[in-house]
């Protein structure tokens, strides 16, 4: 490299600076010699060589002690370069007749450190002027300059905005400069999370080049332009019972700590944190929910539905009645919303709602009306109806001749609850050949069975006791060598649904036998009816004719 048409070593803070000597070396060469010049143009002389002794000297100038080198070729090292090394130096060869002189410019570089910023606002506000910091990159040489970037853009200077101050100080005992920057900068909402950072572009030995800050964000504050109420809940509905959470907050930054939340009933707002907390809700807490900022300024508000479901089962618990007896039932729901309601008995879901004109042993049992709230998660109601119907002893006996002809089948048919207890008697001779049988306890019936082989008339007597009423019925059986024709027992369901089906149509053949008598009967008469007018007509008709044949005659008489 050249400087001012001058050879120039570039040479790196604190590396070696090597010098060559670029002349040629003459013949009858005595010595070589390194000098560099003051500012004000006088020779410092800082090496010898000899070429005949071959022995080396270096003056005593303090700068450059213990750090020369000179080679055979006199080649000149210095050793930890330093700003101060940036003079002209001249290589000399000197002979018998003649001085040969090179001058050399030396450079020296150092990179600065990375920028730092430093004295950082703790935050910024919009519209205010503040400092931002300083960008600060220490010992450059030669001096650098400082960029400010915001998101990797240029921050150029604009008056009240962007205000820049560069300052570079350089330190007397090392040459090296220091290159501060502050940034004055008024921010908008924007700029929050926006990052900045500083840039030190400087000189190397190869050229320019930069070298970049770590981004630092800073905290914007910027106040609250908006309010917001929210109702925080697990559910998307609210029913009676559960806790609500009102949140209030402002879009600035930092944001509001404190609210007025407004309560349906309430014509005061409560002041509060940025929540509100209702515990245990009623259906009354239903409505326009409201907050604001304390000085009452920008309100939002929001409603909010409390659900509920009342369920009002008559009768409910345990209830008693008498077969026989009618009992009304209601299920009666009040809701927020729409409610389905199903029934259930003993365990199985009912198609109909349950309704007792006359009861029956078969309707008791446990029923439980049961609602639940649509789209209301966890909202159901139930309550119980045991309903006891109770009813005093009542007895039939059948009785009938086995097929064996050996024995006879003595049925005694008992209704009532709670379950009567069934005793048998039996007057006159005659033994019961096996114990009395029962049949299982269903729906208030049941049947206690016996079987016997009396050798003469007796009486047996079926006696059913409850804690109502005890009652006694008695059945005169013939001896086993007299048949019984009496009823068989009491055949079962689908053999009465048949016999009545059959009934049914019997009924119905003699009825539409009668009307096809009817019938005939009436168009029988009418036919009579008929003839006999018909037969008048004609009566009448054959007078007319001899009528007119007597007028006829007494005509022809006259003309006559």
């Amino acid at each position: 490299p050249l400087a001012l048409g001058l050879y120039t070593v570039n040479a790196v803070y604190g590396d070696t600076i090597t010098m060559p000597c670029r002349l040629e070396v003459p013949d009858g060469l005595m010595f070589g010699k390194w000098k560099y010049e003051m500012p004000n143009g006088s020779p410092v002389f800082i090496a010898f060589r000899s070429s005949t002794k071959k022995n080396v000297q270096y003056d005593d100038v303090p700068d450059y002690k213990d750090r020369l080198s000179l080679s055979e070729n006199y080649t000149l090292s210095i050793k930890n370069a330093r700003i101060s090394d940036e003079k002209r130096f001249v290589c000399m060869l000197v002979t018998e007749d003649d001085v040969s002189e090179e001058p050399t410019i030396v450079k020296v570089f150092k990179q600065p450190s990375q920028p730092e910023i430093l004295h950082q606002a703790d935050f910024l506000e919009t519209e205010k002027l503040q400092m931002l910091g300083e960008c600060v990159a220490r010992e450059s040489y030669p001096a650098g300059n400082v960029t400010w970037y915001k998101n990797g853009k240029v921050l150029q200077p604009v008056e009240e905005v962007v205000v820049i101050n560069l300052q570079k100080i350089v330190d007397k005992s090392t040459g090296l400069f220091t290159m501060t920057s502050s940034l004055q900068y008024m921010p908008t909402k924007e700029d929050a999370n926006a990052k900045f950072s500083c840039i030190v572009t400087y000189y190397g030995p190869s050229g320019q080049k930069t070298i970049q800050s770590e981004p630092v964000v800073f905290d914007v504050h910027y106040p609250t332009e908006k309010v917001t109420i929210q109702v925080l809940s697990q559910s998307s509905t609210i029913k009676e019972g559960d806790n609500i959470t009102l949140k209030c907050s402002g879009n600035g930054n930092p944001p509001p700590q404190e609210f007025l939340f407004y309560i349906p009933g309430e014509t005061e707002g409560i002041r509060s944190s940025d929540t509100y907390v209702m515990t245990d809700v009623r259906r009354n807490a239903t409505g326009e929910y409201k907050c604001s900022l304390t000085d009452k300024s920008m309100m939002d508000s929001t409603t909010i539905t409390v659900h509920y479901l009342d369920l009002q089962l008559t009768p409910s618990g345990e209830v008693t009645k008498q077969i026989g007896e009618a009992l009304p039932v209601s299920c009666t729901i009040s809701s927020s919303r729409n409610a389905t309601v199903f029934w259930i008995k003993d365990n199985t879901r009912m198609q109909t709602s349950p309704s007792f004109s006359s009861l029956q042993y078969q309707d008791a049992g446990n029923y439980i009306c049961e609602t639940t709230l649509q789209e209301v998660e966890g909202l159901k109601k139930r309550k119980t109806l045991k309903l006891i119907v109770e009813g005093k002893p009542q007895i039939k006996m059948t009785k009938k001749t086995n097929t064996n002809k050996m024995s006879k089948t003595i049925v005694c048919h008992v209704e009532g609850f709670p379950k009567p207890a069934v005793q048998w008697t039996v007057t006159g001779s005659g033994s019961i050949i096996n114990k009395a049988k029962e049949t299982k306890y269903v729906n208030g019936k049941f049947s206690s069975k016996i079987v016997i082989a009396p050798e003469e008339n007796v009486t047996l007597t079926c006696i059913a006791e409850n804690q109502l009423e005890r009652t006694v019925t008695s059945l005169n059986v013939s001896a086993i060598s007299i048949p019984e024709y009496d009823e068989p027992e009491d055949r079962n369901d689908d053999n009465s649904e048949k016999v009545n089906d059959q009934a049914k149509l019997i009924v119905g053949i003699v009825v539409g036998l009668l009307l096809a008598a009817l019938v005939a009967g009436v168009v029988y008469w009418l036919y009579v009816k008929k003839s006999k007018t018909a037969s008048k007509h004609v009566d009448k008709d054959l007078g007319n004719i001899e009528e007119n044949k007597k007028l006829e005659e007494n005509n022809h008489k006259s003309e006559t």
